[in-house]
């Protein structure tokens, strides 16, 4: 039996993890087995990767073009050791950002060459595609506004992504747009700007037809 790969995207502060985990959580209580992922990240090796992209006082002069294969290096891992084997066991993989932010971030961000963009990541997923993406869209400035309150309300540690200026995230966005425009049957766009409970009920509404084939009636 086949599982469900369903993938969360969007720029900062449009909250992917508070609708991973509720979605998570609804699933389960219809008796489903739901894996929670996050990337970079998600295996050993990624949380390494994902501390040195994010995190480290030695990444302030990291280059676009190493930040793409770093983020692709802790893909593959994370495709080949997690991904392919839930997927194949049944299960349903839900994952906070894939892919399409490596083309936001690092294609229309950082200004990489698309099509080397997507070499790259052909390379480290291969026909491991989600089945649904949930774009959870913000505009820049209420990302801009949450970012800065999230900031000022916790001690953890600097993020390096979230150092980038306006002009940057304005690109992630169109970025975004543009993915959701070239992929209307798999990405399908929300509205992050409700309320949390508001936004959950828009992303069943996506994902309940998914679950048909799974048994879910």
């Amino acid at each position: 039996m086949s599982g469900l790969f369903i993938t969360f995207e969007g720029t900062e502060g449009g909250g992917k993890s508070t609708q991973v985990a509720l979605l998570a959580g609804r699933l389960r209580e219809l008796g489903h087995h739901a894996r929670v992922l996050r990337e970079p990240g998600g295996t050993p090796i990624g949380e390494e990767i994902r501390h040195l992209l994010k995190h480290s006082p030695a990444n302030a002069v990291m280059m676009p073009e190493a930040e793409l294969l770093l983020m692709n290096a802790s893909r593959a891992q994370l495709v080949l050791e997690v991904i392919r084997p839930a997927l194949t066991a049944g299960e349903i993989v839900l994952c906070d950002r894939f892919y399409d932010s490596t083309t936001a971030y690092q294609g229309h961000g950082r200004q990489l060459d698309l099509a080397l963009v997507k070499s790259v990541i052909d390379f480290a997923i291969g026909d491991t595609r989600p089945h649904l993406t949930l774009l959870l869209r913000v505009p820049t400035e209420v990302s801009e506004l949450r970012r800065n309150a999230r900031q000022a309300a916790t001690a953890g540690p600097r993020d390096r992504f979230e150092e980038a200026d306006r002009a940057f995230f304005h690109r992630v966005e169109r970025g975004f747009q543009r993915i959701a425009e070239g992929e209307p049957e798999r990405v399908k766009i929300v509205d992050a700007t409700q309320g949390i409970e508001a936004v959950h009920e828009e992303v069943w509404r996506h994902v309940a037809p998914h679950l048909l084939p799974l048994g879910e009636q």
